[in-house]
């Protein structure tokens, strides 16, 4: 058998730039396999405008490149945030290379993006080989069996792991919404607390009863907690409760009933719970937990962008036991939802208080209150009626509950 020498080959796999479909609407056709994601007429205005004139460069980051080559591990946030002042404008950024990027899920580890600046303006584009066409990397392989799926190339608007945690944690429920919740009653054993790999028994009442349902796949449940009320911090008022998750569970057997026969030859109907076996515990799960169906899965891309009217909402948590005050990456829960306009992917500003003082050069002592200053950045990224769910992006100094949060110009 000969041996096989390595193969040196262009790379065929392109790195997809997900979020920025938001730009379809303006460019050619995008091939059948693409996702689609939500794109606002502004943004397609926009997008058309930018990329007949470019941009001012005073929109210009203070440090742009004059060249960036694409890499793998890369997000759509970091390298918008090298060009521009904003990493949010995605329109003024990728509207800058409509001419060159026809389609902007087929971008390429190696291609390189080149910024262009002349009469007060400045464009990108993408640096052409010999032949004409973008550069690609070049990638050895051994021979072997390889397969990877389309998504796996994507480049992604963030490093996902940060917002993958509480897609499945925070859930915002009614006063009573998870009281009615089917509950577990009892362990194997007489376990007080249950972990992964646990079975426990469940049930629910009425149409929450937890049910087989013939030729379904194994149904999967998230387990809760108390509720905590999440109160406006301006106004007191309740705007809905948080329950704490605890773990997944799997639906193994549906709850019954059972008729026997005792001593005296009675017939007895016996209630039967629901079968469950634990998956994963954030924490230990115990009797009179809560259950809730798993959602849909969510598609993790995200289109940061300013909100289209004003915004003036507050942080009412921090989420996480126990936690004061916010960091980088943390998540916050604000005073806003759906039915004000909040959408995934609003960015907004964080605002710290001015702080108030006595003017000591004042004979008459003056109380002052200093301007708020802007602390950082957030993105919603998780939306409800009345509540959002928003990580923070950028921070100076830490953010805590009341702090306000504005349009991002």
């Amino acid at each position: 058998m000969t041996k096989h020498s390595p193969l040196c080959i262009r790379a065929t796999q392109p790195v997809r730039l997900a979020a920025l479909a938001l730009m379809a609407g303006a460019l050619t056709a995008v091939p059948a396999w693409s996702q689609n994601f939500p794109i606002t007429p502004t943004q397609k205005a926009t997008a058309s405008q930018v990329a007949q004139a470019g941009v001012p460069l005073s929109e210009l980051a203070a440090n742009a490149p004059d060249s960036y080559t694409v890499k793998r591990g890369d997000t759509l946030w970091a390298i918008s945030g090298l060009f521009l002042k904003s990493a949010w404008r995605w329109p003024e950024l990728w509207g800058m290379n409509l001419d060159d990027i026809k389609n902007p899920h087929l971008i390429y580890p190696g291609q390189a993006l080149y910024l262009d600046k002349a009469d007060g303006r400045a464009t990108l584009r993408l640096r052409q080989n010999a032949g004409g066409n973008a550069p690609m990397e070049t990638v050895r392989l051994s021979p072997r069996t390889r397969y990877e799926t389309l998504a796996s190339g994507a480049l992604p608007t963030l490093k996902s792991h940060l917002i993958e945690p509480f897609l499945a944690e925070p859930v915002i429920v009614e006063e009573d919404g998870l009281s009615r919740a089917p509950r577990i009653v009892a362990t194997q054993e007489g376990r007080v607390l249950l972990t992964r790999g646990d079975r426990a028994y469940a049930r629910g009442e009425g149409d929450l009863a937890l049910l087989d349902e013939p030729g379904a796949r194994q149904k999967a449940y998230r387990v809760f907690r108390s509720a905590t009320p999440l109160k406006d911090p301006v106004t007191g008022e309740v705007l809905g409760y948080e329950a704490q998750y605890v773990g997944k569970a799997l639906l193994v057997r549906g709850e019954t009933t059972q008729s026997s026969t005792d001593r005296e030859g009675r017939t007895r109907d016996d209630l039967v719970p629901a079968t469950i076996d634990i998956v994963s515990a954030k924490e230990e799960i115990r009797v009179g937990d809560r259950l809730l169906p798993e959602p849909p899965q969510q598609l993790l891309s995200y289109i940061p962008r300013a909100p289209g009217g004003v915004v003036e909402a507050r942080i009412v948590s921090v989420y996480g036991n126990a936690v004061a005050n916010a960091g980088q990456n943390q998540v916050v829960a604000i005073n806003q939802g759906t039915r004000d306009g909040l959408e995934v992917g609003h960015v907004m500003a964080l605002q710290k208080d001015g702080a108030r003082l006595i003017d000591k050069t004042d004979p008459a002592r003056t109380e002052l209150k200093l301007p708020d200053e802007r602390n950082g950045l957030v993105m919603v990224f998780r939306t409800f009626e009345r509540i959002s769910y928003a990580l923070i992006l950028e921070i100076s100094d830490s953010a805590k509950v009341g702090d306000r949060l504005v349009n991002p110009r």
